[in-house]
């Protein structure tokens, strides 16, 4: 055959058309609007029952002195790291004795809450009526709600809280109630509304101060930042301030504790020293009274002088003995943080006091650990084993330091032996005399001692700053942090647009059908010469009024007419046309399709006729309303003539041949010579045979009528073929060797849902670019079809 003989199966050129994007979402934009809406409603339904969570913050600095700076005015051992300070301190803040101490002072004994539609509101700091607690045990007590109702200025009605369904109980103000193990009165009217309280104790506010989040405030600084998350804006500035207030106060407390420790010492000291100094004063002057001594020499002044200077240095290392136990004790109890005493920092070395800070800094970093990682990790094992070396050295320092004041004091005591030796050179008088003026002496300079140390201790502990100042204090922050209705319906509107969005995705992703002629032309290189628009009415089982070509000026009516101005250019060399018209299964419109071409065919004064070649199921004959006695299946069966069961319908002018009754073997009659003469002569007498036949993709009766048909037209039907039908006309081909197969794509409703997103960029020669056809999609608005489909500001042109 010659080149426009054929039907050449050409790749096709295809490219995205964002256009085409842009439609297949706008064609479902009420499934983007409603699925919007839906997330809406809910966004509102959040709102509405979503218990407000709000945000105060506040600010501490920490005050300390570098620890890593000695007291000698040495160089600092190491760069200070405020990161792990504040980190350290935030368990410190956290601790049970500064939250249930801050609690303390807070008006924590009696919560008060309203009932609304939505929610239970807490009161606070607001007391609707005043209620007294006469008698409450400590743990053992109801927690629950009392509901109260007030009746008049004189009663009021309460809930018993251990028993939410039992009826609520009259009494009146200032009676003394006894529920939920409590004894109290209410003693002020209640107001309208439907109101509830409880009692509590400080213990049932801890869980609400652990909301508490710590922070370094801004990088190597030593401002730390802290907020406080709650359901009542004013608690939670309330509760912040009084943890901070009190963790002010706890550490003073806590660097004033080795200065009162050595008070309290001297303090005992100076007990036992002032009775002792009254004795030996009475003593001296009962003994000069009595042996009439009126003064000593000055070898004996200067041996009492001696004497009480040695006594007072013993005194002296006595109290350093004191702070030497306070550091042992506080490292061996595994304390958080180790504090040198009052006594001891000017007297550390320099290797010593680098201990105690690297110590400091290890347990600070052990705590930042445990937040982390459980005691048994890894970095918790190495931090705590260069904790134990660490201890290990302070421990040997501190020994060394011990013996050096014992060597110390065993060195005065010998020199105490020594003057006491002298002291026997003397008269007995003398020697009584020197006795006890020495005692009474040493007494007197250890008291002055003594008294100075204490003096010392108070002016020391009173200078004491605590390591913390407020910077900023809490106030109420009244925005809620847990459901911003902004970014809550913001949030909603673009989950909303996002799964309308994802339905349409997926609903195109779950679609096996083809819908429009791009697909057909991605998934084959089968020509399409036509695409027939969906027909305008309703189609009875009949076809009767496909046959009548009912509305010529519709777009269905065009599209056929364009299938069959294609035709014209198939097998052009042969002056009539054998068409086959064929499915992959029932229902696609292939019998549809055949009537149709022949109603447009005969209008252009073409002689058609059409046989009914589907030997199993045809319903032709109730299209022309003829029986189906005696038809095709009669004819191939020798049983009648072609001219005894010919129908002639002459108001449309077309022949028509009936699949006549079902054979018990359909495929065998197409197959036999019969059919082939049969095809011979009608084509001699027509210009175009159309045959119906039976779906290829369900039996294979149409195989002979396709291999002896000048044109072969493979019928998909938009929303009704699957994607595997495009498939079948190219197999076809290269199984039989056919060269005049072509689609016909029925029923095209333009859904853009479907629509493929390429479009064939016929420019280029892509596509079956050697015949002309179109969707007639994209027309609205022209004028010149009656059933298209005009928009809104077309009719109000016209009008």
């Amino acid at each position: 055959m010659d080149k426009e003989q054929n039907l050449e199966a050409k790749a096709v050129s295809q490219q995205i058309d964002f256009y085409k994007i842009f439609r297949v979402f706008w064609s479902r934009w009420y499934w983007i609007a409603g699925c919007v809406a839906i997330a809406l409603a809910i966004a509102k339904v959040r709102v509405l029952y979503t218990t407000p969570v709000y945000q105060t913050s506040a600010s501490l600095k920490i005050q300390d002195t570098n620890p890593g700076v000695s007291t000698n005015n040495q160089m600092p051992t190491q760069v200070y790291n405020y990161t792990d300070k504040i980190q350290a301190e935030s368990f410190v803040i956290k601790s049970n004795d500064v939250v249930l101490n801050a609690i303390a002072n807070l008006d924590y004994k009696i919560s008060y809450y309203i009932k609304g539609r939505i929610r239970t509101t807490e009161l606070y700091p607001n007391i609707p009526f005043q209620i007294e607690i006469i008698k409450q045990d400590s743990l053992n007590f109801s927690r629950g709600l009392y509901i109260v109702e007030s009746i008049d200025k004189k009663t009021f009605k309460i809930g018993d809280p251990n028993n939410g369904k039992a009826k609520l109980t009259t009494h009146r103000y200032g009676e003394l109630l006894n529920l939920g193990n409590m004894q109290f009165r209410i003693k002020s009217e209640i107001p309208e509304g439907d109101y509830r309280f409880k009692f509590n104790t400080k213990e049932d506010f801890v869980g609400r101060a652990m909301g508490l989040y710590i922070a370094e405030a801004a990088r190597f600084t030593n401002v730390m930042s802290l907020s406080l998350t709650d359901g009542n804006p004013v608690f939670a500035a309330d509760m912040l301030n009084a943890i901070m207030k009190e963790y002010v106060r706890y550490d003073l407390i806590q660097k004033q504790r080795s200065a009162k420790q050595t008070v309290e010492f001297i303090d005992n000291q100076l007990g036992f020293i002032n009775t002792e100094a009254g004795k030996s004063g009475s003593n001296l002057a009962n003994y000069k009274t009595q042996n009439k001594i009126i003064d000593l020499g000055s070898a004996t002044t200067m041996t009492v002088s001696k004497l009480s200077e040695y006594e007072k240095q013993k005194e002296d290392l006595k109290i350093k003995q004191l702070g030497i136990k306070q550091l042992e004790d506080q490292v061996n109890n595994n304390r958080s943080k180790v504090e040198i005493g009052l006594d001891l920092e000017g007297d550390l070395n320099t290797v010593l006091g680098s201990l105690v800070t690297q110590l400091n800094i290890l347990l600070s970093n052990r705590d930042t650990k445990l937040n982390q990682f459980t005691a048994d990790s890894q970095p918790v094992r190495q931090i705590e084993q260069q904790i134990a070396n660490t201890k290990l050295s302070i421990r040997n320092n501190i020994r060394l330091m011990r013996e050096n004041n014992d060597q110390t004091i065993r060195y005065i005591d010998q020199q105490i032996s020594g003057v006491n030796l002298r002291m026997s050179t003397i008269p007995l008088k003398e020697q009584n005399f020197v006795k006890l003026s020495t005692n009474f002496e040493v007494n007197n300079r250890v008291r002055s001692y003594l008294s100075e140390k204490k003096l010392e201790a108070e002016m020391n502990a009173a200078a004491t700053v605590a390591g913390a100042a407020i910077v900023n204090l809490a106030f109420p922050n009244y925005n809620s942090i847990a459901a911003d209705s902004n970014k809550v319906y913001t949030f909603a509107i673009l989950f909303g647009i996002g799964a309308g969005m994802g339905l349409i995705l997926l609903v195109r992703f779950l679609n096996p059908y083809i819908y429009d002629k791009e697909t057909v032309e991605g998934l084959t290189h089968t020509p399409i010469i036509g695409v027939i628009r969906k027909f305008p009415d309703f189609i009875d089982q009949d076809n009767r009024q496909a046959l009548s070509i009912a509305k010529p000026k519709s777009v269905f009516a065009e599209s056929v007419r364009s299938v069959r101005t294609n035709l014209s250019f198939l097998a052009s060399h042969k002056q009539s046309k054998i068409i086959c018209i064929t499915s992959e299964i029932s229902g696609e419109g292939k019998s549809f399709v055949t009537i149709n071409l022949a109603g447009t065919l005969a209008l252009i004064e073409k002689k058609v006729i059409l046989i009914a070649a589907d030997l199993r199921r045809s319903r032709l004959h109730k299209v022309f309303d003829v029986d189906n006695k005696k038809g095709l299946s009669s004819v191939l069966s020798g049983q009648h003539q072609v001219e005894d069961v010919l129908v002639h319908d002459d108001v449309h002018h077309i022949d028509f041949i009936p699949s006549g009754p079902v054979p018990p073997n359909p495929s065998e009659l197409l197959h036999t010579v019969a059919m082939q003469d049969l095809l011979r002569k009608l084509e001699r007498d027509y210009d175009y045979v159309l045959v119906d036949t039976a779906p290829v993709g369900l039996v294979s009766d149409a195989i002979p009528l396709i291999r002896q048909s000048d044109v072969n037209l493979f019928v998909i039907r938009s929303g009704v073929s699957q994607q595997r039908a495009a498939a079948i006309p190219e197999r076809l081909s290269r199984e039989y060797g056919l060269t005049n197969l072509a689609i016909i794509l029925n029923a095209f409703g333009d859904d853009a849902l479907y629509s493929n997103y390429y479009t064939t960029d016929y420019s280029r020669g892509g596509g079956n670019s050697t015949y002309y056809y179109s969707d007639y999609s994209g027309y609205s608005g022209s004028g010149y079809y009656d059933d298209e489909n005009r928009k809104w500001w077309m009719f109000w042109k016209k009008k």
